[in-house]
């Protein structure tokens, strides 16, 4: 009897087991099948609509992008080497055209107020395709004063036409070009003689030689 009552009651454990390994495999596979159902609903959901589609595969661009991005390796752009300090000399309008960039070294000089700058290191904004390209190689006094690129003649321009808070902005923007350029030299009026620069007049302006020939 006791043995009987015993396995009795085995039987019970592992009818209870199974059942309860039953019942948990077929809560698993409600809940897969309600998973899929969802997914196949959110599936639908986005294919029946147009605008649905289009965001998706504008987000899947995007992320794609984004991966693409920090993948590639950023290669160094190769840089312009450095052209020498241009030695200090006087220019003619003539003389100052060929500095507009397109010559093999592409140096650029502009001239402001009189004033000849080497603006090489500015060849993104002065040299050729650049948004100031017409200023290189010429004197861009009146452009500056009347903010116009277009601006620009072919012989020397005393400015004498401009009123006086044009000729403030030209002397706004030559304060500009003498702290980031160069001073290489002056634009010659025509008929005007060069000035012959000593070596220890490298460091001077145009405007302080012409005042010292003057002097003597």
């Amino acid at each position: 009897m006791f043995w009987r009552s015993a396995a009795t009651i085995t039987a019970a454990q592992q009818t209870t087991k199974l059942s309860s390994q039953a019942f948990t495999q077929v809560n698993m596979a409600e809940n897969e099948a309600k998973s899929d159902g969802f997914l196949t609903n959110i599936v639908l959901e986005i294919v029946q609509s147009p605008l649905n589609v289009a965001l998706v595969c504008l987000i899947g661009f995007l992320v794609y992008k984004i991966l693409k991005s920090r993948q590639d390796v950023p290669t160094s752009k190769a840089s312009e080497p450095e052209l020498p300090k241009l030695k200090k000399r006087d220019f003619t309008v003539e003389e100052l055209k060929k500095y507009d960039g397109t010559q093999e070294d592409g140096r650029v000089l502009v001239a402001v107020n009189g004033n000849v700058y080497d603006v090489t290191k500015g060849k993104r904004f002065y040299g050729p395709g650049g948004p100031y390209a017409a200023f290189g190689g010429r004197d861009a006094s009146r452009g500056l004063a009347t903010f116009s690129v277009s601006a620009k003649t072919d012989e020397y321009d005393d400015l004498s036409d401009l009123n006086t808070m044009e000729m403030d902005s030209v002397r706004e923007w030559e304060a500009q070009f003498k702290e980031k350029y160069d001073l290489v030299g002056k634009l010659l009026k025509p008929g005007e003689q060069p000035t012959n620069y000593s070596d220890d007049e490298e460091d001077e302006t145009p405007t302080a030689n012409a005042e010292k020939s003057k002097d003597d």
